[in-house]
C-alpha cells in the first residue's frame, strides 16, 4: 500500500501532528534557501537584542538549525504528539504545543536576561553583546513538553531506549531527560543548547496538565 494512502503510514498521523511536520519542513527549506535574513527576522533573540520581535516568541518554533535538528524534532513529535493529539483531539493538542512551546522561550529568554545583567554589572559589555546576537531556533521546549505531557498521562509505559539498550517506563525516562537538561544548564555543558528551554517547555507542560486536572477539563 502507498505509504501516504490513507491506510499507510502519513494516513496514521494525527491532523495536528501532520500539518506541523508540514510546516516545520517548508519553514527549514525556506530558511535554507533565503539564508540569513529569514534567521534575523524568525529565529528569536534575547529580550534586550535590537534583533528582537515579539512574534519571535512562535515564529523561532517553526525554524531549526538543520536537517537532523529538524529531523528529530519532527521523529519525536510524530512517535508522542499523535498519542497525545488522539486523547486530548486537535485544539487541546494544538493549544498544549504552543503553551509549551511559548513557555519554553519565555523560560529561556528569562536566563539570558538573567546573564546579560550580570555581564553588564561586571562590567564585560562585550559578553552582553554576544549573548544579545545568538538566535536561538527550533521546536524542542514544546517537543520537551509534549514528551513531559506523554509521561504524565502514560506513566507506566514502557519505552526502549537505543542507547543504552534498556527498558525504562516513560515516568522515569522524562524525569532522567529533566535532570540531564537541568545538570547541563546549570553546569554550561553541552554548549550551544537552549536546555533551559526544554526544561521550561516540560514546566508549562506540568502547569497547563495540572490545571486542567483541577478543573476535570482533562479530557475535553
Amino acid at each position: 500500500m502507498n505509504a501516504f494512502g490513507r491506510g499507510g503510514f502519513w494516513g496514521m498521523l494525527t491532523p495536528v501532528v501532520k500539518n506541523l511536520i508540514i510546516i516545520n519542513t517548508v519553514v527549514w527549506i525556506g530558511s535554507e534557501l533565503i539564508g540569513g535574513r529569514m534567521l534575523e527576522v524568525f529565529a528569536l533573540f534575547p529580550f534586550e537584542s535590537p534583533f528582537f520581535k515579539w512574534h519571535q516568541i512562535v515564529s523561532h518554533m517553526f525554524m531549526h538549525g538543520g536537517f537532523w535538528h529538524l529531523f528529530f524534532n519532527m521523529y519525536t513529535l510524530m512517535i508522542f504528539g499523535t498519542v497525545l493529539e488522539r486523547q486530548w483531539g486537535d485544539r487541546k493538542f494544538l493549544l498544549f504545543y504552543f503553551v509549551t512551546g511559548i513557555g519554553a522561550a519565555l523560560c529561556h529568554n528569562l536566563v539570558l536576561h538573567l546573564q546579560i545583567g550580570s555581564a553588564m554589572a561586571s562590567g564585560d559589555i562585550l559578553a552582553a553583546q554576544t549573548i544579545m546576537r545568538i538566535p536561538t531556533v527550533g521546536a524542542s521546549g514544546a517537543i520537551y513538553g509534549v514528551l513531559l505531557g506523554y509521561g504524565m498521562l502514560f506513566p507506566n509505559s514502557v519505552m526502549q531506549l537505543i542507547f543504552p539498550p534498556v527498558e525504562l517506563k516513560a515516568k522515569w525516562f522524562v524525569l532522567i531527560f529533566a535532570a540531564i537538561e537541568l545538570v547541563t544548564g546549570l553546569t554550561g555543558l553541552g554548549g550551544g543548547i537552549a536546555h533551559f528551554a526544554h526544561l521550561g517547555g516540560m514546566l508549562f507542560g506540568l502547569i497547563l496538565i495540572l490545571y486542567w486536572k483541577k478543573q476535570n477539563r482533562m479530557y475535553y
